[in-house]
């Protein structure tokens, strides 16, 4: 696989600061798809990214823009749109893509993609109307075109066109098929390349279930209480209802098959040294933004029905931040 030309699409905080340490690399010729205030000023200064312990800020010039039918084919495509947000780019991205082409989806929660090629949940090809209205990411982009990733790696747009990240994060990436493929390895190296800690993974769902065993808790409880990580850390009714949430994501997972490479104390240990960072959903709450509910909450309900597990404490935080988003956005 030869990958010359990279297209982002969403280059908001992840997806820009993975923009600016590809375009750092003359070999790449990188493409963003932005909108609003944060395209505006990438066109006119760049982007900036400033990392952790960092004294300057990387900047560079890429194409940006918000209509992808102006770009080219692309090589490599890495989305960093939310789980809500895909559906409504599934048109703009199909258009990017050749033969061959493959798309990094990064992801938090469960991926519409999931179930595909799926080996040990006894659901292979299971598709969910709720991450995929319609089924248009499978049929216009298709599962098999798909490379998961999942990111430990906290980002922020500070203001339009200038990313910080709040630590050293690493990013993992696996085939739904579980193969170690030409293709994975190459994106793996690209991605080195530029500067990204990468790891390849023959089991990227156990990955995703491992992360999702914190954002399943953190991100809906962060938004309705507005707590930094390190507030929710020393709240002791708080860390309750985490853990609460953390030993159904376990019981779930088990039922499908997920191996997981941590206990919930260990997983919670791990949590106390994120810092005093606002979740993905506390930020996109105070933005005025939809918040990404469905992934991270409402597909560990529905999976806990799939599978008869009981989900109490997550399907009455499913109802709460439900409510609270529509609030949120009827103020804005």
């Amino acid at each position: 696989m030869s990958i010359k030309t990279i297209c982002i699409y969403g280059a908001g905080a992840l997806g820009g600061a993975i923009a600016a340490k590809l375009a750092g690399k003359e070999d790449n010729d990188v493409s963003v798809v932005a909108r609003g205030a944060h395209l505006d000023a990438i066109r006119s200064h760049g982007l900036s990214l400033r990392e952790a312990d960092a004294e300057t800020p990387l900047k560079v010039r890429v194409t940006a823009t918000d209509d992808p039918k102006t770009l080219p084919r692309q090589d490599l495509v890495i989305t960093g749109l939310k789980g809500h947000q895909l559906p409504s780019a599934a048109e703009g991205i199909a258009g990017l893509l050749k033969q061959g082409t493959r798309v990094v989806m990064i992801l938090n929660g469960i991926p519409w993609w999931y179930f595909h090629r799926d080996a040990r949940s006894g659901h292979a090809e299971l598709q969910f109307d709720e991450l995929d209205p319609g089924g248009k990411l499978w049929r216009l982009i298709g599962p098999e075109r798909v490379i998961g990733c999942v990111a430990y790696q906290g980002a922020e747009v500070v203001k339009p066109s200038e990313i910080e990240l709040s630590h050293k994060g690493r990013f993992v990436l696996g085939e739904p098929s579980g193969e170690m493929s030409v293709d994975l390895a190459a994106i793996g190296a690209v991605l080195t390349g530029a500067g990204l800690s990468i790891t390849t993974t023959e089991d990227i769902r156990s990955e995703i279930w491992s992360k999702f065993m914190g954002n399943a808790a953190f991100n809906p409880i962060s938004a309705l209480t507005r707590a930094l990580m390190t507030d929710i850390m020393a709240d002791p009714a708080l860390m309750d209802m985490v853990s609460k949430v953390m030993k159904e994501v376990r019981a779930v997972g088990d039922a499908l098959g997920v191996h997981f490479s941590m206990t919930v104390e260990q997983r919670l240990e791990q949590s106390r040294h994120i810092g005093g960072v606002r979740t993905s959903m506390l930020q996109d709450l105070i933005g005025g933004k939809a918040l990404e509910i469905t992934p991270l909450v409402g597909m560990l309900v529905a999976l806990g029905r799939l599978t008869s597990v009981p989900t109490p404490v997550s399907e009455t935080i499913l109802a709460l931040v439900t409510q609270l988003d529509r609030e949120n956005r009827r103020g804005k």
